[in-house]
């Protein structure tokens, strides 16, 4: 090993080397393609991989751009197409087996190519791109040429395919829909034309779909006019309204899985819902096929779902998820199914070989199966796919030619690296993420996920199997490491423990102990020199909070495995002094970092910038972080994070990245001495790498593509090679003695009884009961999972802790229950203390730290509980004040009702919102409209009464004037009710500006209605409620008055000591809803939640007021002496003489017969009191109950007064309900009128989109077939000169022989006609009977072949063996010259015929396809001409509302007659006038024929006076002729026109002031409202001051970057100069034709204004008109 040797020129040193791939290891992600009878190929990251299925060898294609997307080939030309993925991809053509790139196919598509297909003949490649573009194109792969292409946007596509018998179709599937595709040609042109299969529903049935666009059977309404279609209601007049389709009327469908072609050119379809299809390609008819069912079929076989089909003879194969491939027998339209063969896991592609003799079969997971018919054993497996995707590689020792592969599922496969065949499998059961093979014995070490290590016996690669497996933690093993030597292994975690174990199986992989780092653990480096007694160790791991990395550097001994007790703790952590522990820490993240081999020197990896740094380690010893410093900086070239390894030698930096790039470096200068692209950035790069000791093999495996590259010099110089080499002698020599030993000892057969020894052991273990001497307790450990070796280690110490401290544990527990017991004592005595002296509970905790902590989690569960609640109660309030704004607030007139007091009435209000200032001002714009409307006829009929002629104002003045007063009248009064359609006049409601509803024939005016109609309700309402509060006012007065003659009747009823109960009125809920809104004491159910102090308090407080007021009591002596002396009262009340009692005598107590004769005198005196007491007694209890029946009779005939208000208000409720009913059905009715004449004018422009849509198509149609008539007739011409030529060259024949004898002419003129026979190429029987299409029609390539054999066979024709006797040789040269331009002229003539009858079909097709637009065209006339009938007769048809009397319509049955089309609506009115109107005309007539009979009389009068008129005509001719040779402006001809000129000069002069007014009004409103613009531009203005500063100070950074650019564009300055001009170039082009435009505009405005000056000037010019 040439270490520390300084490379003065290092170009030179590493020249000529280079890296080239020797194989590919990947399994299919999609389809497998045959490119010949015998190879397949699948598309596998970078690289397109070939197999030979006969020597199962592999061949290799690397994409140069990337990633491989979709992969086609073509068996007869064998070429192979496939796309990159990449923006902007590109199709690749590569010759099999030669691999030699044909063309590079470029198209527009952004992303990528989704799916490529070939077509069986010809020269045709066909592309599919998904999203943006969702475009189709046809290509001409040999000459790179776009033929045709067509976009189906929203159209995703899974399978696309030729049909094998005739290039002209294809198919397009997805899961949703199915389409057949013809191509079209006509000569050189190309044209897509699409038909799309209309798929059966779910269940198999067909929907009889109706004509979207012209629907037939649309019923007609005769009340509410026509009935559109969906998409007219719906409003849509573009594109989707053709296609458009109710919710309700959309079926769900069957679901297309796959599809194939048949010999017939049908189509068969498999479905996901188990159906199977046939599909007629021409007619497009569809074919539900039935399956014959022989025998009852179990569960399995009812669940058949083909999702992959292939044809085959008489029928198909297809698979499903099960795993079983079926045949398919299709007999007419049925179908029997039988089980074909069996496969491991679900199928995914089917295909056949060219030959039909093998099947190929590829499963979910990658395998490929090869079925050979008739072979023994029919099924062998091609390819057999890994389980998992790949995870990390390694080589087995040195001087093995195998290597490892783990999978992330747990599959360890052993490779040989030349082929990459495997030679075993074993599977640990469990997901691994790591594996390390020892270079110091024949071992491997494999992490999982449970936190497991297993090592392997790799000595013979043929069976693997497991040593021995260590449990280190519970965390994922992240890393493996083997040192360079092989004497440690370091496994790192997923929680940051670096585990430092004993890589000799001898010393049964014994784990030293482990040491902490930070957690996510990029990468563990080790340098362990043959010359050295320490192995370096280097761990990489990130800080994400501070964006930097942490470097940690320890060194392990050799010695460990003899001094291992001494370096770790009893729980298995290392000493950090004994391994001498550093930290570092770089300043910018790293991603990767190693350590060199010499000069304490690190490389680093850079993850956010694209450079590779060397640091230098300080030589002194520190502590705590050092910080590094970049000691040499290199560009990567890289994109990217990425990874760096260090070589077996030390001289050698090997980088990965996500760009898929591999690179050596040398480890002096870090520039790149090879270079290798792999893999690529759209696979995410390459994940892992891994360099053999001698460096001669490199794997290499991508993170996300699954493929596993296998690197070898291609160029390698000597002096390089030599340095690895001699390092890798050196050190197989270093390790050759290790290595025999340590394989002896696994070749021991005691290897395997000591681990089945150990987990016997360790099963066991698991099972004892661990004794606690200490505290005299036992705790059971019953069967659990097993116990890593950091939780042992753990579980050790403090078993060793419990026995070291056991005695202290004790004294504590005594002295904790002796002070337990004071407490207690303590406690009990506190209890019997009185208040004052006695403590808290709380005083008696002895740790007051464990009780806050409590305390602290109860307030913050408490917190939490009120936090949920006081969220749950504003959930609630904003809900509450959402609907009370809504329901209450934004109310102007609140809902209320009112009842009766007796009688069961209840009257609502209407409650009403404010009316928006949008609806004022549109009701303000009405009124004016109508008012402006209504003044501008009045002006107008002015105008006409004064231009009249005085002899008709005259003769008819009389007439006018009553027709004046009629319609003043009938301006002034409204529409009878009858004919108004409401009663609204009732309510006082202004009708008069209602337009009739005859007349209703616009939208403005039933716009205009509507809002009328609705200010109309809002009156009534209003007056409505006018009158409800009025009553409801009257309400309150009528309970205030019977509240207070209720107070007076409880006196009463109280004197007179009734049971009676007074009836007290009052509001319920109804009449004040705002009692809703607010909550009573009295409705809450719960009491109020008092603290105890304050409970406390309020007790204290009450007895102190209640021991006031006795003592106030007590002291108030008058009081006193009132009670004792009159009762209270200082003056006896009449109302208490009900009360009063006499009191009786003292002696009265005693006999009578002892009374004394005083007592007996008072005695009568008593009595007679008492007699006069009863009698003063019931004449007021008389009083008292009269005026009680008087107050009574009054509140029972107030409020049945009121009763009898309300029950009339109620009737005013019910007629005004009735009205607001009215008018909104007249407005439904208007608005529905709007709704249909929407629907008619969407129809109608729909009508009218369509029909230009299809004009349009109609030009193209006709454009396309006149330039396809003028490629026939071309093309035709071509053929006949062709023919004509033929036939000149066939008479000409003689005379060109004519100086050759007859007899010898006639021979010749024989073999001139005669032709050689072109003997076709007959495939084997055996392979006629497989293949189901038989012989497909001949491409082009095979007419060039027939070609070439006619030539060839006309060589033998012309040979001079076959020359006549007697021939002169010139002559038979002349004739073989003569003979084959002949038979070149029949071939023309035979490819010409063939193109004139393609381009016959092609111009017959246009012309079909021209008809049948034509034919859409004349039906879309037809409809708008039909919709415009009815657009006419809906404008005229009105649907009016007419108030009917009860009793005047009486049906004495039901059968109503609704054909109304001759029927008149006639007012009364219309009668009577016109009675009137034959009357007057009768009486006319009658006048009229008095007159005649003087007629007669007049006539010889009236001769002469026509005479004379002539006369006066001719002179008055005269006059008028010399009045038209006179100049007259038009201020004279007006000032003679007028006759009141003056009145209409001041007119005129009123009009010009307040036209002037106006203009003046509508200055100062736009002065004002510039000055509000200016005051906002000044704010705006100062924020955009701010904003300027801002950017100012962001300039600063900018210029940087400008200057950095500015440097990059000088570099590029000819390229973009280029661009430039073409830039200006375009934009000048633009600019003209932008002039250009405007001068056409200018120059038709100058004709246009020249007209109006010219025929303004005739207009003024005098005219000459002849006499």
């Amino acid at each position: 090993m040439a270490q520390g040797r300084e490379r003065e020129d290092v170009s030179s040193h590493f020249a000529g080397s280079s890296l080239s791939v020797r194989w590919v290891q990947g399994f299919p992600s999609q389809n497998v393609h045959f490119v010949n009878d015998s190879t397949i190929c699948y598309p596998s990251g970078n690289y397109v991989i070939f197999i030979n299925l006969e020597t199962k060898k592999k061949t290799v294609l690397q994409c140069i751009n990337g990633i491989v997307g979709v992969v086609a080939t073509n068996i007869p030309s064998e070429v192979v197409a496939f796309s990159d993925r990449r923006l902007k991809p590109v199709i690749y053509i590569y010759s099999f087996p030669a691999l030699i790139r044909k063309n590079k196919l470029k198209g527009n598509v952004l992303l990528d190519y989704t799916l490529l297909c070939f077509s069986y003949c010809g020269t045709y490649l066909a592309s599919y791109s998904s999203l943006p573009e969702f475009e189709l194109a046809l290509w001409n792969w040999e000459t790179s040429v776009i033929l045709c292409k067509k976009s189906q946007p929203g159209m995703d596509v899974s399978q696309m395919s030729f049909n094998p018998m005739n290039w002209h179709q294809m198919c397009l599937s997805s899961s949703s829909a199915v389409s057949v595709w013809t191509i079209e040609r006509c000569n050189e042109d190309h044209h897509f034309k699409m038909r799309s299969v209309k798929l059966p529903l779910e269940d198999g049935s067909f929907v009889n779909e109706t004509d979207v666009l012209f629907p037939t059977s649309m019923g007609k309404d005769l009340i509410y006019g026509p009935v559109m279609p969906l998409s007219a209601i719906a409003g849509l007049v573009g594109e989707e309204a053709e296609t458009f389709r109710p919710k309700d009327d959309i079926y769900p469908l069957l679901h297309p899985t796959m599809h194939c072609w048949t010999a017939s050119s049908d189509l068969y379809i498999g479905c996901e819902e188990g159906h199977l299809l046939m599909v007629n390609s021409e007619t497009l008819k569809v074919t539900v096929l039935q399956k014959m069912e022989e025998l009852p079929l179990t569960d399995e076989a009812q669940l058949i779902s083909p999702l992959i089909l292939v044809y085959q003879k008489d029928g198909m194969l297809a698979s499903g998820i099960d795993g079983m491939i079926y045949s398919f027998i299709v007999k007419d339209s049925k179908y029997h199914v039988k089980n074909f063969l069996e496969v491991d896991g679900p199928v995914t592609h089917l295909v056949f070989s060219p030959s039909y003799k093998m099947l190929l079969i590829q499963t979910d997971k990658g395998s490929v199966y090869i079925y050979t018919y008739g072979a023994e054993p029919p099924l062998d497996k091609v390819l057999e796919s890994c389980d998992g995707k790949v995870q990390a590689m390694d080589f087995i020792t040195p001087g093995s030619k195998h290597f490892l592969t783990l999978t992330n599922s747990g599959e360890i496969a052993a490779l040989w690296i030349e082929d990459c065949t495997c030679t075993s499998k074993i599977y640990l059961g469990t997901p691994a993420t790591a594996l390390a093979c020892c270079p110091s014995s024949s071992s491997a070490a494999v992490g999982t996920v449970d936190g497991y290590l297993y090592f392997l016996d790799t000595r013979d690669v043929e069976s693997l199997r497991v040593i021995t497996k260590s449990f280190l933690s519970e965390s994922p093993v992240k890393i493996l490491v083997y040192d360079q030597r092989g004497i440690f292994l370091l496994a790192g975690t997923v929680e940051g423990n670096i585990f430092v174990i004993d890589a000799r199986p001898s010393k049964s992989f014994q784990v030293f102990g482990y040491t902490e780092t930070s957690k996510d653990i990029l990468q563990i480096s080790t340098v362990s020199l043959p010359i050295s007694d320490v192995v370096e160790v280097l761990v990489l791991s990130p800080l994400p909070e501070t964006g930097r990395s942490r470097l940690k550097y320890f060194t392990l001994p050799i010695t460990l495995s003899q001094v291992s007790d001494n370096f770790y703790d009893e729980r298995g952590r290392l000493h950090d002094e004994l391994i001498h522990k550093l930290l570092y820490e770089v300043e910018h993240s790293l991603s990767s970092a190693v350590l060199s081999f010499e000069s304490n020197k690190i490389y680093g990896f850079c993850s956010q910038v694209p450079y590779i740094c060397s640091y230098l380690l300080p030589e002194e010893m520190h502590t705590g972080i050092y910080v590094l410093k970049p000691h040499q900086k290199v560009q990567s070239k890289h994109y990217g994070p990425g990874m760096i390894y260090l070589s077996s030698h030390g001289l050698w930096l090997q980088t990965i990245a996500k760009c898929g790039f591999f690179c050596i470096r040398d480890i002096f200068s870090l520039e790149t001495f090879a270079r290798c692209r792999s893999h690529s950035y759209q696979g995410c790069g390459i994940q892992y790498i891994k360099m053999s000791m001698d460096g001669q093999h490199i794997l290499l495996n991508g993170k996300d593509d699954g493929t596993l590259v296998y690197l070898k010099w291609k160029r390698l110089r000597a002096s390089l090679a030599n340095e690895i080499f001699e390092h890798y002698q050196q050190l197989t020599t270093t390790l050759s003695n290790t290595l025999e030993k340590e394989n002896k000892y696994l070749a021991a057969p005691t290897i395997s009884e000591d681990v089945e020894q150990e987990d016997k052991e360790s099963s066991e273990s698991s099972n004892k009961k661990l004794s606690l001497d200490s505290s005299q307790e036992e705790l059971v450990m019953g069967p659990k999972k097993e116990i890593s070796w950091i939780q042992q280690k753990r579980e050790e110490a403090i078993k060793t802790e419990v026995r070291l401290f056991s005695q202290q544990r004790r004294e504590i527990k005594r002295g904790i229950k002796e002070l337990s017991r004071v407490i207690t004592s303590m406690m009990e005595e506190n209890e019997k203390m009185d208040p004052i002296s006695k403590l808290d509970q709380q005083e008696f905790c002895l740790d007051p730290e464990e009780l806050e902590r409590l305390n602290e989690e109860s307030e913050e569960e408490v917190a939490k509980v009120k936090k949920d609640v006081e969220m749950h109660n504003l959930a609630k309030n904003y809900l509450t004040e959402l609907i009370k704004e809504e329901c209450w607030n934004s109310m102007a007139v609140k809902g209320r009702a009112l009842k009766c007091f007796h009688i069961p009435y209840v009257v609502d209000n209407f409650p009403m919102k404010e009316r928006t200032e949008e609806e004022l001002l549109e009701l303000k714009r009405v009124l004016q409209q109508k008012k402006t409307e209504a003044e501008c006829l009045k002006l107008r009929k002015e105008i006409i009464e004064v231009q009249s002629s005085a002899t008709l104002l005259k003769k008819h003045h009389d007439e006018d004037d009553e027709e004046e007063e009629d319609e003043e009248k009938t301006i002034d009064s409204s529409l009878p009710n009858y004919l108004l359609g409401s009663l609204s006049t009732d309510f006082g409601a202004d009708t008069s500006l209602l337009t009739s509803q005859l007349e209703l024939h616009s939208r403005e005016e039933k716009i205009n209605q509507i809002i009328l109609l609705k200010d109309i309700i809002y009156k009534v309402k209003k007056a409505f409620n006018s009158e409800f509060d009025a009553a409801r006012k009257q309400k309150e007065i009528e309970i205030a008055r019977v509240k207070e003659k209720n107070v007076r009747i409880g006196e009463i009823i109280s004197d007179l000591e009734l049971e009676e109960k007074v009836w007290q009125p009052v509001f319920e809920d109804c009449e004040k809803p705002e009692r809703a809104l607010v909550v009573e004491d009295d409705e809450i159910s719960f009491q109020k939640h008092v603290p105890p102090w304050q409970k406390s308090k309020t007790e204290m407080t009450a007895s102190f007021e209640m021991d006031q007021l006795q003592q106030a009591q007590a002291s108030n002596a008058r009081q006193r002496g009132l009670m004792d002396m009159m009762g209270g009262v200082l003056e006896v009340k009449k109302e208490d003489i009900l009360r009063m009692v006499i009191p009786q005598p003292a002696f009265m107590t005693k006999s009578d017969a002892v009374w004394t004769e005083e007592e007996r005198k008072q005695f009568k005196e008593y009595e007679k009191k008492v007699k006069e007491l009863n009698e003063e007694r019931d004449k007021y209890r008389k009083s008292l109950e009269t005026e009680l029946k008087k107050l009574q009779n009054s509140i029972q005939e107030s409020t049945q007064n009121f009763d009898e208000h309300l029950k009339r208000l109620f009737e005013r409720r019910v007629k005004a309900e009735m009205v607001i009913n009215q008018e909104e059905l007249k407005i439904n009715n208007l608005v529905f009128s709007l709704l249909l004449d929407e629907e008619l004018n969407s129809r109608e422009q729909f009508l009218n989109n369509y029909l230009l849509k299809k004009q349009e198509e109609k030009s193209k149609s006709s454009k396309a077939i006149q330039k396809a008539k003028e490629d026939l007739d071309v093309f035709k011409e071509q053929h006949d000169i062709l023919v004509a030529e033929d036939k000149i060259l066939d008479r000409s024949f003689k005379k060109e022989f004519s100086e050759v004898s007859g007899h010898q002419v006639d021979i010749l003129y024989k073999l001139f006609k005669r032709r050689p026979r072109v003997h076709k190429q007959k495939a084997h029987a055996d392979v006629n009977s497989l293949v189901p299409y038989g012989e497909r029609p001949g491409s082009g390539k095979l007419n060039k072949d027939n070609y070439t054999q006619l030539m060839k066979s006309m060589d033998e024709l012309d040979n001079a063996n076959n020359m006549p006797e007697g021939l002169d040789p010139s002559v038979w040269e002349h004739f073989c010259l003569t003979r084959r331009t002949k038979v070149e002229n029949e071939y023309r003539v035979k490819q010409k015929a063939a193109g004139l009858q393609e381009m016959t079909s092609f111009l017959r097709k246009r012309l079909e396809d021209d008809e049948v637009v034509q034919h859409e065209i004349e039906r879309v006339f037809q409809e708008l001409l039909r919709l415009q009938e009815e657009k006419v007769k809906f404008q005229v048809n009105l649907t009016i509302q007419v108030l009917l009397k009860q009793g005047q319509v009486e049906l004495e049955n039901f059968q109503l007659s609704l054909e109304y089309s001759d029927a008149i609506l006639i007012n009364k009115n219309i009668i009577e006038d016109l009675n009137s109107v034959i009357r007057t005309q009768g009486q006319k007539k009658v006048a009229s024929m008095i007159e005649s009979k003087e007629v007669h009389k007049g006539i010889y009068q009236i001769e002469w006076e026509h005479k004379k008129m002539q006369m006066e005509m001719e002179d008055l001719n005269q006059k008028a002729w010399d009045i038209q040779m006179l100049f007259f402006s038009r201020d004279r001809q007006k000032y003679l026109n007028e006759a009141n000129y003056e009145n209409v000069i001041a007119i005129q002069i009123g009009l010009t002031e307040q036209t002037l007014n106006a203009i003046e009004k509508t200055h100062k409103k736009n002065v004002e409202h510039c000055k509000k613009l200016l005051r906002k531009l000044v704010r705006y203005s100062n924020q955009k001051d701010v904003a300027n500063y801002m950017l100012s100070c962001n300039l600063r950074e900018e210029l940087v970057a400008i200057s950095e650019r500015q440097d990059i564009c000088s570099e590029l300055e000819p390229m973009l100069t280029c661009e430039k001009i073409a830039r200006e170039r375009y934009e000048n082009l633009l600019k003209k034709q932008k002039l250009t435009n405007i001068s056409k505009q200018q120059a038709e405005q100058i004709s246009i204004l020249q007209a109006e000056v010219e025929r303004l000037r005739m207009k003024t010019f005098p005219a000459l008109i002849p006499m």
